[in-house]
């Protein structure tokens, strides 16, 4: 029994480093206090906030539940190992192996160490340089990403969407909420670059387009991200497009300027001036989170505002569809030539190639 007992003492003490890194402790103490606030019916006078703890409570769950499980087995097998009885040796070898292969599949979380690779995410995409082609391109980013949450059976929820005139959009905001949801999409964060024969040209001449696509932590709790109230221009105006009545009669549209890095968030829909200022103001913080991981910043005073532009020199990654078929990514130099897979959510490869360059590097 000693070569087996030696396997499940590596394997135990392998979970248990996993989970001080992963904070699981902190986590599960964590998923105690949102079920004691959830248990409160006064929660539920504000369905709002009761969602976002249930979603909080959810995700953590999620990705705690497997290592409080098979550290518990381990636990269990640790004591029946101990008794040497050689009977039981079969069946142990075959728990011990049917762990070790869990494990090997659990170890991925470890590529989650980023302060925020445990929050939600809030994904932003809009239209760069290309005109109605880069229009056409944001929304086909759009369909990729909402095709790879539910495949990853990740939440969606729409904040905000803005139609391009001919086809496609100009900008669209999402909420994504799931296990380690900002932690694999932060790999998405940058400038795409597509490749193709354009449906819009007359010619069906080759056309080069680009869209940006802002991966976002998203920041429920105001104080993890502390604004200074003084660094804040907040501005209302009377909303349009579509929506309720209200919408185009009441100044419910908000838009808050933070002063220091000049970054502009404007929303507006069928919702209250209060909903839409609060939602401004979550979005705000996010992109402040994302600026401060950016810039090696603590210090929210010291931030400088983004730069980068949808355009070419800048892409992190190039989707051509014509002369050839080839998704690759500039910086991890992870390709698939199945273009149609990945536009349809096959994304995987390229989020799990960043996360083992990022870790290396760490």
């Amino acid at each position: 029994m000693q070569p087996l007992k030696k396997r499940v003492m590596e394997l135990k003490d392998a979970v248990q480093a996993a989970y001080s890194q992963l904070h699981v402790d902190a986590k599960l103490q964590e998923i105690a206090a949102i079920d004691l606030q959830l248990s409160d019916s006064e929660v539920w006078s504000n369905p709002d906030k009761a969602q976002v703890l249930a979603r909080q409570a959810a995700a953590l769950r999620a990705a705690t539940d497997a290592w409080v499980m098979m550290r518990l087995q381990l636990t269990d097998l640790c004591e029946l190992v101990e008794t040497g009885d050689e009977s039981l040796h079969e069946e142990l070898q075959a728990q011990v192996t049917t762990l070790e292969d869990q494990y090997q599949t659990l170890r991925k979380d470890l590529l989650f160490s980023g302060a925020y690779d445990d929050h939600g995410a809030i994904i932003k995409i809009s239209a760069g340089a290309g005109g109605t082609d880069a229009q056409d391109w944001a929304e086909m980013l759009e369909r990729m990403y909402l095709r790879w949450a539910e495949k990853s059976d990740m939440g969606t929820e729409l904040i905000e969407r803005s139609a391009g005139e001919e086809a496609g959009i100009k900008s669209a905001t999402y909420s994504l909420v799931g296990v380690f949801a900002y932690g694999k999409l932060r790999s998405e964060h940058g400038v795409h670059r597509l490749v193709r024969l354009s449906p819009f040209n007359a010619d069906n001449l080759r056309q080069t387009s680009f869209a940006l696509v802002e991966v976002m932590p998203q920041i429920d709790a105001p104080s993890e991200v502390a604004i200074d109230e003084k660094d804040l221009k907040i501005d209302v105006y009377r909303a349009g497009g579509h929506g309720g009545q209200s919408v185009n009669t009441t100044d419910s549209a908000v838009r808050v300027t933070h002063v220091p890095t000049g970054i502009v968030v404007a929303i507006q829909n069928e919702r209250s001036q209060l909903q839409n200022r609060e939602t401004a103001m979550k979005i705000l913080r996010s992109k402040l989170a994302q600026l401060r991981l950016e810039q090696h910043q603590d210090n929210i005073t010291e931030l400088k505002g983004p730069t980068k532009e949808a355009a070419w020199g800048n892409q992190i990654r190039n989707y051509v569809l014509h002369p050839y078929t080839l998704v690759k990514d500039t910086r991890t130099k992870y390709e698939d030539r199945d273009a149609s897979g990945v536009l349809d959510g096959k994304i995987n490869g390229f989020i799990e190639a960043y996360l083992e360059q990022a870790s290396s590097h760490d």
